[in-house]
Parts: C-alpha cells; structure tokens; sequence
C-alpha cells in the first residue's frame, strides 16, 4: 500500500480547486515547476493519471475526482486532530482531576478559583475530590489527583510543589448555650479557654492546623484538654452543636450556619492563623493542570493586592 505525503495531498487539492498550476503555485507559495513535478510524483506513487493536461489548465479525470473529496476529509481531519491536541496542550481541552479538603472547600477563594479556571477552559471535564490534606497529598502521589487545595504543609515534599495562596485567621466555635456565647462578646482571649473542652479534627487529618492549635494555647499558658477528635470539620461542628465542646476552626467556616454553634473571634492569638497551600507534583503537568495552577496564582494576587 503507498504511502502517501500529506504536502502532496494539499498540493493536488490547490490544482483540483485552481484548475491551473500557476495560480495554485501562486496560492500555495512555490514554483510551478516544482509543484508540476510534485504532482507527477503523486500520480506515479499511485499509479494513476489525475490530471488531464489541457493548453490552458488542469482538468481532474474520473480518478482525481474520487480522490480530491477523500483527500479534503483527510486534510480537514488532520488539521481538525492538530488542532484538538493544540488545545489540550494549552489546557484549553481534556481532563483535570482537583482536590481540596472540608475547610478549603468553604473558603471563596476556591470557587474563585474554579470559576476563573472555567472562564478560560470551559471544555475541560472538570472532576474534584473532597478529602483530608493526607489523602489528598497521596492521590496526588499516585496520580490520582493533579492538584489540590491543601491546609497543612508536606511533610515529605519530595515530588511535590507547594504555594502559599492565602492564610486566614482562626476563630472559636462554641455552643449557643455557652456562658461566653450568652454575654454577647464579639471575641475572646485564648488564654480564656484554658479551662474548657476542646474538640479537634484528628492530628492524622490535618496536621498542620492540629499543631497551629496546640502551640497556641501553650503560647498562652495551657495545654488545650481535648475531649474528641473528629475526621472532619462539620463533624467538629456537629459535636460543638451537641455541647460537648469548643473548637477552634478556619475562619471561612463561618459559613456553616447552626442555630447551635456561635463563632467568635480570638484575640491575643497571632499565632493562630489557617493557611492554604495549593500543591501539584513536580513533574510535567497537562495543559489543563497548568492552566489551574495560572488561575490559583491570579486569584491569590488579587486578595493579597485587597489586603
């Protein structure tokens, strides 16, 4: 079976659509003896005469007729396959897996940062996966996962990026019926709670805002008593809802509105402060990872440039 030149193929059609080898020289941009030659190299590889050399042009005979429409398809599809995969490698096609963990999906700077993405890349099929930051740092280890919205820093960064996008302050959480939620304060001092119970996330779910915590409150002069641990942020809430304890939690958390839960501010806690990490592997990313990653960076600017 030939093989046959794409260059050839568009060469022919120029002198099919032409029917006359200078202006098809003249639109394809050679010689016409060069492009003569090519298409008799055409009708040799196939075998076949395409043309009928007329005193004043080209006429296409019965096979370069059967030939010019499969050729045109072949070359429409071609540019059209180019094109896709042009697209894809600019992110504006193809597919893209996110995570992010509870608490980052309640702060706007995700759904900023979703919204923005699609802007500019509405045909990548867009999947996201809600998890803690250890699982999500492992789904990205094993390729599950391209990037992800992440609250404590890697341990073991080995294979993997980190940017800061944000840091947000901490706030308590405390039931409606707690003496301090009953006076109507605005905010509280750490130092405070002291003799409170607390209810945090488990260290192994987020280590990073786990230990933020228990260095505060010994900043100020106590080690927090923690009476439960939960796997999530809502399931915290939940258990304060109860009354079965305070929390303190990121601060776009407020957005979880309970009729049992009352947030406050925490004073004299500098040191109490959420961050969220954007993090991906160190490795060449697709288009479409790439384009997310632009997207996170603009949308942290703007906040960092409104701060």
């Amino acid at each position: 079976m030939p093989s046959i030149d794409l260059r050839l193929l568009r060469y022919f059609i120029a002198v099919a659509e032409e029917g006359h080898l200078t202006r098809a020289a003249q639109r394809i941009g050679i010689q016409q003896p060069p492009l003569s030659q090519q298409i008799r190299a055409l009708e040799k590889e196939l075998g076949v005469s395409l043309f009928n050399r007329l005193p004043r042009g080209m006429e296409l005979t019965a096979s370069g007729h059967a030939l010019l429409a499969d050729a045109q398809a072949i070359l429409a599809q071609m540019e059209a396959t180019i094109a896709g995969v042009r697209r894809i490698a600019h992110g504006e096609r193809g597919r893209l897996a996110l995570g992010f963990t509870e608490s980052a999906a309640l702060q706007p700077f995700i759904p900023a940062v979703i919204r923005a993405f699609r802007l500019v890349a509405p045909d990548v099929a867009l999947t996201v996966e809600e998890s803690n930051t250890t699982e999500l740092v492992e789904a990205l280890r094993q390729k599950r996962l391209e990037v992800a919205f992440i609250r404590s820093p890697v341990g073991n960064a080995e294979g993997l990026k980190t940017e800061t996008m944000l840091v947000e302050k901490m706030i308590l959480a405390l039931p409606a019926t707690h003496a301090l939620a009953r006076k109507k304060r605005k905010s509280v001092a750490l130092h405070a709670l002291a003799e409170e119970k607390f209810i945090l996330n488990r260290r192994p779910s987020g280590p990073g805002l786990y230990d933020t915590i228990i260095a505060a409150c010994r900043v100020a002069g106590f080690s927090p008593q923690i009476e439960q641990e939960a796997r999530k942020n809502l399931s915290t809430l939940s258990l304060v809802a109860a009354g079965l304890g305070i929390s303190i939690i990121p601060a776009s958390m407020r957005h979880v509105a309970l009729a049992e839960v009352v947030y406050l501010d925490i004073s004299e806690a500098p040191e109490l402060r959420a961050p969220l990490y954007l993090a991906y592997l160190d490795a060449p990313l697709s288009g479409a990872a790439q384009r997310m990653i632009e997207e996170a960076r603009k949308c942290s600017r703007e906040i960092r440039t409104q701060t």
